[in-house]
């Protein structure tokens, strides 16, 4: 496999605050006739030097860098049918997440398949393509108001006293990502209170919360070219050991990478996002 450039240089959408100061949001649902999502606030590019890991991925860990990549060929490979991946995927991703962390417990609370589609502007769930802005997924409040939303009132109290993160499995389906792959940013070039916002994510019946980025000249950011269907990586989304000695979380974001194949398949991929607990 070609290993790529070992550095591409591209832009990357960040965090620009509201201007009257006020609490940045947005709707988790685009607009069905314009396919804009609803905000107060906007995207600016900034150019970005991106390292290819091809050939080193052992070099990212998920409490060093916040992300971790893997090999590891899944069984269920068809992608088209819900219920058959919850059925099929989920049980083999939730041993794999154990084995690659050591976890004792693993709960899948969701997962989203994206597919890009140029020009498309229907986003519903069913349709959702790759997200080209830096963004963390979970801040503090929102990782731990999951856990209580997904797990019994019994349970949820006693694994929050126990260290727990959650993490996204990301992989590519279908074939190769070379078309607009995911970028990850190193967690020790983040400095989480001058970089990281807290965002409202307006759901239908509720709030939710992630950090949008601001862009800083420290981050760095790294990526593997053409990860293929049997790799992927464990993104971290929120470790609830906030002490300095681990990564925390992990920017991440789709980007065009300059590099690839202009004929390459349209990207498509699924994250499956888990809670993450520990004895």
């Amino acid at each position: 496999m070609s290993t790529g450039p070992h550095f591409v240089e591209t832009e990357l959408q960040y965090f620009e605050p509201p201007a009257d100061g006020s609490k940045p949001f947005q709707t988790i649902n685009a607009d069905p006739i314009t396919g804009k999502r609803e905000s107060n606030w906007v995207h600016i590019k900034h150019p970005v030097s991106i390292e290819n890991l091809r050939g080193r991925e052992s070099e990212a860990s998920l409490d060093t860098t916040g992300f971790q990549f893997f090999h590891s060929p899944p069984q269920h490979k068809a992608f088209t049918n819900d219920e058959e991946i919850e059925r099929e995927y989920y049980p083999e991703s939730i041993e794999l997440i154990k084995q690659l962390t050591g976890a004792s417990r693993v709960v899948l609370f969701d997962h989203t398949i994206r597919r890009r589609r140029p020009g498309e502007i229907d986003d519903t769930p069913q349709k959702r393509q790759p997200v080209a802005g830096v963004h963390v997924d979970q801040t503090s409040a929102s990782a731990i108001a999951r856990v209580h939303r997904h797990l019994p009132p019994a349970d949820a109290d006693a694994l929050l006293r126990r260290r727990f993160q959650i993490i996204n499995l990301w992989r590519p389906i279908s074939h190769i990502a070379e078309d607009w792959p995911l970028a990850l940013c190193d967690f020790r070039s983040v400095d989480r209170k001058r970089d990281l916002v807290p965002l409202t994510l307006k759901y239908p019946d509720r709030d939710g919360e992630t950090f949008a980025v601001k862009f800083s000249e420290e981050h760095r950011w790294k990526y593997v070219k053409g990860l293929t269907p049997d790799e992927g990586v464990l993104i971290k989304c929120y470790d609830s050991v906030e002490d300095g000695s681990v990564a925390v979380l992990t920017p991440h974001t789709a980007f065009e990478d300059p590099t690839s194949d202009p004929a390459a398949p349209k990207r498509e991929s699924i994250e499956l996002r888990a809670l993450v607990f520990y004895d």
